[in-house]
């Protein structure tokens, strides 16, 4: 992303140190302005003309390369090595013009724009070839694929970046005709047009370029915002992934360390039979009841515990981001102010503070025009200087948004439902809450806060321990309630419904929290579920932000797919860190043909065994562990739906292959209490 950004940058900054001579006669006293230009020697046009052949080569196969049309093992080393010979030549001719090029008395003499555009032209081609070193040295050690799956905006991002520079250089060019300026002018004066800084110190004078002007910003300034928005899109979501992955897991290690050195250790290791026997259950119950809600308990509690480190985890990285975008803004505003400072005080005795104010007047486009460049470094320090710091202080203010003014519109709407605007909640709740969130949930804990809406509506809801509802109700979308999880039940089997029991007080998950008793009885019943759910889960991956689902959505998902949340067997405790792999790496498993439908009883007997063979074989997984599916860089809903529609294709290719026997009458989904006849869980990672 650096090099397709960078690179038509650096191109760009070759041609441009190409159009003009690099040295010019500046009088004492006179203005720099209208300095005469002293022809460059034949040798180093020739030179600079060849890097720029060169690096424009290289740029051509690293966008090939983007776009897949040359493998990478060809394109890296070509744009690698032509950037690497177009930065020596430049800096080669920069220090030959620094040098032997300079003529007698040295006071008299100015390097022009051009030079400047090369020297930095010679610095990117080197800072982005070392960085793609690095790339190709991590591609080949195997820290990451040499194929890089691009998206769509990735690979249109170099495109789009040749595209504004080329618009700005061809308008440039014309403007320069049409008002008589030099080009390098033109430039500067085209990129302070479409950054809409406007310092006014170079306008237009003739009534044509007015004209021009208004099609020439407007399609410049949308063309400069899809390429800003790209950056920023991509910086975000490519920064957010990485972060959230990094801080997840140290979060996670870290709580699974604490668990074991003190008595919660205990909670992330499956129930066992002995566990059972001490549940305080009646003893009327039978023993492989209070084993399975005793495992359900302990996965909900497990559960929740992952979501708070995803929680912690995430807001960490919100802070974070913003502590990097906030500090890369400040270098880029000091550090140029320093730059513009140094530039301007031989011609007009810039301090430090000016160059402060002018550099914060420009990021910000505010553009007063009291303080402009006259000098040539200091334009074309500016030119390279705002390609820079507006994409960055776009990253800033977005990254703002999810932090501070996110607090602040939390706070003003807090504000606003204890004083004047009471929300749904009525006032006594929002209270409630407006304490709890200021004493860290010491008054009022946030489970305790039930949520009733006002008036009547509120005094006609049942109390809290007449309630039936699971505590993530509120939190989960109303759709994948209880009548959202029996939807496919309904269809197949009528519109009858057990009559619900009472919720019990307590941290106890129950065992009838909406998630149906039983699967389909028949394998086409169990197929229109599968894909009843693969059809609403669909319809989640449009969701933003990403949908995160409940502990009982998470468990008829899993149980549908044939994991049982109350089952133990494939349930371990989690690590705090990745075990070593042999085979490998952490690869997914192969799912096996473990449908429990089958047309002979000679096929399940058989069936059973290859599966408590394989079931053996199968790694544990924990919510806390690195194979938890919360662990995932895929969002919530592409996971269940990518296990759903594995699961879907692995029933249908059975039931293909049954052939002759798919007119007998197949064996249910979910058999009885005998464990033998339970689904077999899978888990794939």
């Amino acid at each position: 992303m650096v090099a397709g950004t960078l690179g038509p940058i650096a191109s760009a900054f070759s041609i441009l140190a190409l159009v003009e001579p690099w040295r010019q006669h500046l009088l004492p006293g006179s203005d720099i302005r209208k300095a005469v230009f002293i022809g460059d020697p034949p040798w180093l046009l020739a030179i600079n003309s060849v890097q720029l052949v060169i690096a424009v080569v290289a740029n051509l196969f690293l966008l090939l390369n983007m776009t897949k049309r040359v493998h990478f093992s060809i394109a890296q080393p070509i744009t690698i090595v032509g950037w690497y010979v177009s930065s020596i030549l430049l800096i080669v001719l920069c220090a030959t013009a620094s040098g032997p090029l300079l003529v007698e008395p040295e006071n008299e003499y100015v390097w022009s724009q051009a030079f400047y555009y090369g020297l930095f032209a010679a610095v990117i081609y080197f800072i982005v070839s070392s960085l793609m070193v690095v790339t190709v040295w991590g591609a080949r050690a195997g820290h990451y694929p040499a194929e890089f799956e691009l998206t769509m905006s990735q690979r249109t991002l170099m495109l789009q970046t040749i595209l504004f520079l080329m618009y700005l250089l061809l308008g440039a060019l014309a403007f320069s005709h049409i008002e008589d300026w030099l080009y390098l002018d033109a430039v500067y004066w085209a990129d302070i047009t479409l950054f809409t800084v406007g310092f006014g110190d170079i306008s237009l004078k003739t009534k044509l370029g007015r004209g021009l002007m208004i099609p020439y910003a407007l399609i410049g300034i949308t063309t400069l915002g899809l390429v800003i928005g790209s950056i920023r899109s991509l910086m975000l979501d490519r920064g957010k992934s990485r972060l959230d992955a990094r801080m997840l897991e140290k979060k996670r290690r870290r709580f699974v360390r604490r668990a074991m050195r003190s008595n919660k250790e205990c909670s992330l290791e499956p129930v066992t039979k002995n566990e059972a026997d001490d549940d305080p259950e009646p003893k009327s119950r039978d023993l492989s009841q209070n084993l399975a809600q005793a495992e359900l308990n302990r996965r909900h509690t497990e559960f929740h515990s992952m979501r708070k480190i995803q929680n912690q985890a995430s807001k960490r990285r919100r802070w974070m981001a913003l502590g990097i975008s906030t500090g890369s803004w400040a270098v880029l505003w000091l550090v140029g102010a320093k730059v513009f400072q140094e530039c301007e005080a031989p011609y007009q005795g810039w301090s430090y503070f000016d160059g402060i104010y002018f550099s914060f007047q420009a990021m910000a486009t505010v553009g007063y025009g009291d303080l402009t460049p006259v000098s040539n470094s200091a334009k074309s320090f500016f030119v390279f200087w705002s390609l820079l710091a507006l994409p960055t202080l776009t990253v800033l203010i977005s990254n703002a948004g999810d932090t501070i003014v996110k607090g602040i519109r939390d706070a003003t709407v807090l504000l606003g439902n204890i004083t004047i605007l009471p929300g749904e909640r009525g006032y006594k709740m929002d209270i409630k809450h407006f304490l709890s969130r200021l004493s860290l949930g010491v008054l009022f804990s946030e489970d305790t806060i039930e949520e009733l809406p006002p008036g009547f509506l509120g005094a006609a809801r049942p109390r809290p321990e007449e309630n039936n509802e699971d505590e993530e109700e509120s939190i989960g979308d109303q759709s994948h309630s209880e009548a959202g999880f029996s939807n496919g039940l309904s269809k197949l089997h009528g519109s009858k419904a057990k009559p619900r029991q009472p919720k019990k007080k307590g941290t106890e998950v129950s065992d009838g929290q909406g998630i149906p008793k039983e699967l389909p009885k028949t394998r086409a019943e169990y197929h229109l579920m599968l894909i009843d759910e693969i059809s609403r889960v669909s319809k989640h991956l449009q969701h933003s932000p990403p949908r995160k689902y409940t502990y009982r959505e998470w468990a008829w998902y899993l149980r549908l797919i044939g994991e049982d949340e109350s089952n133990a067997t494939t349930h371990g405790k989690p690590r705090s860190k990745k075990p070593p792999s042999t085979d490998g790496g952490n690869k997914p498993l192969q799912p096996v043909d473990q449908s429990p439908h089958a047309s002979s009883v000679a096929g399940n007997q058989q069936r059973r065994r290859e599966q408590q063979q394989q079931q053996q074989d199968w790694p544990k997984w924990s919510w806390v562990g690195h194979r938890s599916p919360l662990m995932d860089t895929r969002s919530e809903a592409e996971w269940i739906l990518d296990k759903l529609s594995q699961k879907l294709r692995q029933e249908l290719h059975a039931a293909a292959g049954e052939g002759a026997g798919a007119g007998a009458d197949p064996d249910p989904v979910e058999g009885n209490d005998d464990p033998e006849c339970r689904p077999v869980a899978w888990f794939i990672k």
